[in-house]
């Protein structure tokens, strides 16, 4: 019986000759991501353990991008504890001090920190992201974070996986976000607890690298362990400039076998919207549309990729926002800024009365830059919408594709990209 592609890194990150779905097995870890949570719980779990020392200083990434520049006294003290930690451990990619990187999903991609065939772990559920660059990668709690600072080494249960296969392209107007959206809400936000979501066929090939992390990034909203693409000239083309360091691409035997298989035309694909307070609440745009809206939201590790912005720029160029809405918009890393920047989209942005702010989380965590009041309602491009989770519990959030967010932020209320494209 041949191997999904899950299965292959992780038997290769493992000393077992053979491996199958259901067992527990240990695993070399290649790289950590860690972010603010280093000076939330991990730190005081490490401070438990009593050893003063990190496996390897160089396999840990540190960036700060939850609450940057920090907006209260308490995130202040929390950077200040992971500076500490992150000084104290000698850690060699220590991005604790550069507040202008970005989000850490996009900005260590960008950095070339993922690579096909790694095994990568994160202090953040939406590790996952990684799983666009043949990586297998996914989010961790605070205490498994001290175990791999200690050990380098974790234990997975082998998942299950389930076959994507997609074909075709999307039609004007619809994105990566809309298909994400349209896996869950038909496998349900627990449909795939613990599986790994693998990506097949020609659709795949046609999607974007930022398309593919839309969709990698929020697999984990469906319950999966792992996401991951099958490698591509797309891919190799985009690690050119990224990394030197060598890698191994890892594509599933012929005879692998899949738990399920599920198939999917993206040209049948159209825009949905994701209803309060849960990502599995489908709405295709008909059903939603005309609902009036306060604020609008185009950022996160989710989408605020050039794709996204340049979409948004597309649908606001030579028009102003609803005057009683408030549109705010958060490119993903700098890299991602400063190419908008020369792209001109910036100014198609403020000149349509968005508010263009730096490159954090901010919003997505109800952290800061747009958290929402009593009873407001935001069509956003992040990745989750609970109760409470950008402001006020009393307050709602939709979740949709950044052509739905910029569309809807020049109505007032929800609207269809494709009247307006």
């Amino acid at each position: 019986m041949g191997y999904t592609i899950a299965e292959k890194i992780l038997i290769n990150h493992s000393n077992l000759k053979s491996i199958s779905p259901g067992q527990f097995i240990d695993c070399n870890i290649d790289l950590i991501m860690v972010h603010e949570q280093l000076g939330g719980r991990i730190h005081k779990e490490y401070e438990k353990l009593e050893i003063d020392y990190v496996w390897d200083p160089n396999k840990i990434f540190f960036i700060l991008d939850h609450w940057v520049p920090a907006p209260t006294i308490s995130a202040a003290q929390m950077h200040q504890d992971c500076r500490k930690f992150a000084e104290k451990y000698k850690f060699i990619h220590n991005f604790g001090y550069q507040l202008d990187k970005g989000i850490c999903h996009q900005v260590l991609p960008e950095m070339g920190f993922s690579r096909p065939g790694m095994l990568i772990v994160g202090s953040d559920s939406h590790t996952t992201t990684y799983g666009a660059f043949n990586c297998l990668a996914t989010g961790i709690g605070a205490t498994d974070v001290s175990v791999v600072f200690a050990t380098g080494k974790l234990w997975f249960r082998v998942p299950e996986s389930f076959q994507i296969i997609m074909s075709g392209k999307f039609n004007k107007g619809v994105m990566s976000k809309d298909f994400i959206l349209t896996l869950i809400g038909n496998i349900s936000t627990k449909g795939a607890i613990y599986k790994s979501l693998e990506f097949h066929g020609q659709g795949a090939k046609n999607l974007s690298i930022d398309g593919r992390m839309t969709i990698s990034n929020m697999v984990v909203e469906a319950g999966a362990k792992f996401g991951i693409f099958q490698p591509d000239n797309k891919l190799e083309t985009w690690l050119v400039n990224r990394t030197k360091e060598p890698y191994k691409l890892v594509t599933p035997d012929n005879d692998a076998n899949y738990e399920n298989t599920l198939e999917y035309n993206l040209s049948e694909i159209t825009p949905v919207v994701a209803k309060p307070s849960n990502p599995g609440n489908i709405a295709g745009i008909e059903e939603v549309e005309g609902i009036e809206i306060d604020q609008a939201f185009l950022g996160s590790c989710t989408n605020g990729r050039m794709e996204d912005l340049r979409i948004a720029a597309k649908i606001l160029k030579g028009n102003n926002i609803d005057p009683n809405t408030r549109l705010i918009i958060i490119p993903a890393s700098k890299e991602i800024y400063m190419e908008a920047l020369r792209e001109g989209l910036m100014e198609i942005f403020l000149s349509a009365g968005a508010v263009v702010g730096n490159c954090t989380c901010g919003p997505c965590i109800g952290g800061h830059l747009g958290v929402l009041g009593s009873e407001e309602v935001c069509i956003s491009s992040t990745n989750r919408n609970f109760k409470g989770r950008m402001g006020d519990p009393t307050s709602e959030v939709y979740l949709a594709s950044p052509a739905v967010v910029a569309a809807s932020a020049l109505k007032g209320r929800i609207a269809d990209p494709r009247e307006v494209l």
